[in-house]
């Protein structure tokens, strides 16, 4: 294949299996906190921060990052004020991102095509500086949910026996919050803000289906999610398509197989 000889592409490649790793790590304690849609709230508000950055002249993604982060500490504060309508910290957050991109995009519209391209991803752009931020964000998630496992397993599975035992439950939701927001921020330039949520919770839908632990679902995310970002970046290659929508689409395809193979199974 010629197209593998290509810079860009192996850049894209790299960064795509980086993010195919850590997106579905996030995504399984996500979808047991039934917080799937906190991943298109940290987009929004990651763009606001990428207009931002657009605007002062600062690396937008770092901006955006921050944006995130920032983002993750005020859904944790509302869920806290909010206890029983805990979803209203998602909705808050989603419409003060949205308001916010809104107006930067104002202020800034020689920018516009820019920003536009981190709503549907341009995984072909990635430089070196972005690698390095998506191999940072990498090690960072993988090394502190290895080395906190046993704290999480036990913490999603039974929250009220965690609390018993002693585990910090407040840190622990920040923490996962936080490192969500990290995935979020860099792995927009590679799907886009409007599919990012896609890579957090599809891979984890197929999983379900398949998976007979929390840690073969764990395997079978990653899985499904390394097949998705590798078969659509490689067929958006070949076919000169969208490769944001080409790994989305992939991952819906496998769902529905993964639906009718279980079905099947029943039957």
């Amino acid at each position: 294949m010629d197209i593998l000889s290509e810079y860009f592409f192996q850049r894209a490649l790299l960064g795509g299996i980086l993010i195919g790793l850590t997106a579905p790590l996030m995504g399984i304690f996500l979808v047991l906190r039934r917080l799937s849609m906190i991943g298109d709230t940290l987009a929004h508000v990651s763009i606001a921060g990428i207009a931002l950055g657009f605007l002062v002249n600062v690396y937008p993604l770092g901006v955006g990052l921050v944006f995130a982060l920032l983002a993750s500490f005020a859904i944790e504060r509302l869920r806290k004020a909010y206890k029983t309508y805990a979803e209203l910290s998602i909705a808050i957050i989603m419409s003060g991102g949205v308001a916010l991109a809104t107006l930067l995009f104002t202020l800034g519209k020689g920018f516009n095509i820019n920003v536009m391209s981190y709503f549907f991803g341009s995984i072909y752009t990635l430089d070196n500086m972005d690698l390095w931020v998506v191999f940072g964000v990498t090690v960072i998630v993988v090394a502190v949910i290895a080395s906190n496992y046993k704290e999480l397993f036990l913490m999603f599975f039974d929250e009220d026996a965690a609390g018993v035992s002693g585990l910090p439950l407040r840190f622990y939701n920040i923490m996962i919050t936080m490192l969500t927001a990290l995935v979020i921020s860099v792995a927009i330039k590679i799907v886009g803000a409007l599919l990012v949520s896609s890579l957090l919770t599809i891979p984890v839908a197929c999983s379900l289906l398949v998976a007979k632990s929390f840690r073969h679902s764990i395997f079978w995310a990653v899985l499904f999610s390394e097949i998705s970002v590798i078969g659509g970046l490689f067929a958006a290659g070949v076919w000169d398509l969208a490769p944001g929508a080409t790994i989305v689409l992939m991952l819906i395809a496998m769902l529905i197989v993964s639906l009718f193979v279980k079905r099947g199974f029943r039957l």
